[in-house]
């Protein structure tokens, strides 16, 4: 990593791209922890989330203050979601998505998502694409 001064917390990351992933969670199967699973299945170090498209049985949101949001279902649909797989030095896995979501009467809100409390209700696609960082040309 460089760039990284005393004026400025920004870090510029030197790689590329490796493969790309599709999958599918299942139903009652967590959002967070289910993008881990497959980044494991497919030895991703390191990901990032390029597309998604399903639905959950409820969302929660973390919110600024710490505290999180329920959103009740049944049936909250994901209308956008960013997020990266990064793995720590042990090799365990860490993801973080932020999304924003419709609730039943059309309200949006939005936020990163909490693990372990993000059931997918009918099913859930997303597509990851691996990041190796440190890569360079020869």
């Amino acid at each position: 990593m460089t760039g990284n001064t005393a004026a400025s917390s920004t870090v510029v990351e030197s790689g590329r791209m490796g493969r790309v992933a599709w999958a599918r969670l299942a139903p009652n199967e967590d959002l967070v922890r289910g993008i881990e699973k497959i980044c494991q299945a497919e030895g991703f170090m390191n990901a990032f989330v390029r597309g998604a498209l399903g639905s959950l049985v409820d969302a929660c949101l973390g919110l600024p203050n710490g505290q999180v949001r329920q959103v009740r279902g049944p049936g909250v649909e994901i209308v956008s979601l960013s997020g990266e797989v990064r793995s720590d030095a042990a090799g365990a896995r860490h993801v973080q998505l932020s999304g924003v979501v419709v609730d039943t009467q059309g309200k949006l809100h939005g936020g990163p998502f909490t693990a372990g409390a993000n059931l997918v209700l009918m099913t859930f696609e997303v597509t990851l694409e691996e990041w190796l960082p440190g890569w360079q040309p020869a």
